[in-house]
């Protein structure tokens, strides 16, 4: 119930503060009595497609630290906490990246990496994880978290999503209008009410399918990080190993804004268009695909 709040409330707040900027900025009045103004229009969405995207990854840290209660390890209370420090400093090293901050929550199986610069990340693994693997599968786990941030991967899925959020807005007004007057034949000055009707509705259905855009790219994303793994500990096996392991184990659901982060996710069927991770089986094969 946290969470849902959680997210409910960041959006409204994202809402309502972009909606200050566009009125700010003046790119809201795209809708003149000559028609539309595209370039405005244009603005008016890149503003709403990029600003949301953004505001999201700045806020990524703090929001996955409290909607998951993470409790980042500064001085180690026992062993197991100075072992997780020393293997994400040394996956860091080997990945050129400066040393994220670590994290340990309650939670089912899972991890997950999050943060708007890489040099400034935040890697968290669940006490399920770290209760049900060895100490080398967690270190391939690491390896895949401190991959997704060497790669630069959250900055490239806002930019992704931020492209298509602005196509989404762009199209769905763009069509709304011609429909609402050459269709619905409305002659009034101000656009009528089939014009937000089919707005509301294209929005629905080009959001669903830049879903699938956006989640094929986050399940590319899942083998490059599971081969940066197996190059940072010299060995696709310990992943293979952690990875057979989630496979047999019901994966900790994570907050919505950073479950493409996680290790372990997905869907089955239809459902599998809007996966963020591809099948436990499909990511082994390439692994093994590497070799030893």
């Amino acid at each position: 119930m946290k969470r849902v709040a959680l997210f409910v409330l960041t959006n409204l707040a994202i809402v309502i503060m972009l909606g200050v900027v566009t009125s700010v900025l003046g790119v809201n009045r795209f809708l003149t009595a000559q028609g539309l103004n595209l370039g405005m229009l244009l603005a008016f969405a890149a503003v709403i497609g990029f600003g949301g995207a953004f505001l999201s990854l700045l806020i990524s840290k703090p929001m996955a630290k409290f909607s998951t209660g993470a409790r980042t390890i500064g001085q180690p209370a026992n062993a197991m906490e100075a072992w997780l420090l020393d293997t994400v400093r040394h996956h860091a090293d080997k990945a050129a990246i400066a040393m994220p901050e670590v994290a340990i929550y309650e939670g089912e199986p899972n991890a997950f990496a999050t943060g708007a610069f890489k040099n400034s990340a935040l890697v968290a693994i669940s006490t399920g994880l770290l209760q049900t693997m060895s100490k080398e599968e967690v270190e391939a786990v690491l390896g895949h978290e401190i991959t997704h941030v060497s790669n630069g991967d959250m900055v490239t899925m806002t930019l992704v999503q931020g492209v298509l959020n602005t196509f989404v807005v762009f199209l769905s007004k763009v069509l709304a209008y011609v429909i609402d007057r050459m269709i619905l034949r409305n002659e009034d000055e101000a656009p009528g009410i089939g014009y937000f009707a089919v707005d509301l509705l294209l929005n629905i259905v080009f959001g669903l399918l830049a879903g699938i855009v956006v989640a094929w790219f986050s399940r590319r994303r899942e083998f490059r990080a599971d081969a940066g793994s197996a190059q940072i500990l010299g060995s696709p096996r310990p992943m293979i190993s952690a990875l057979q392991r989630l496979g047999g184990l019901e994966p900790g659901e994570l907050p919505r804004q950073i479950s493409a982060f996680g290790i372990a996710g997905g869907a089955g069927g239809l459902g599998m268009l809007f996966a963020s991770h591809p099948p436990i089986e499909q990511r082994i094969a390439a692994l093994r695909a590497l070799g030893n």
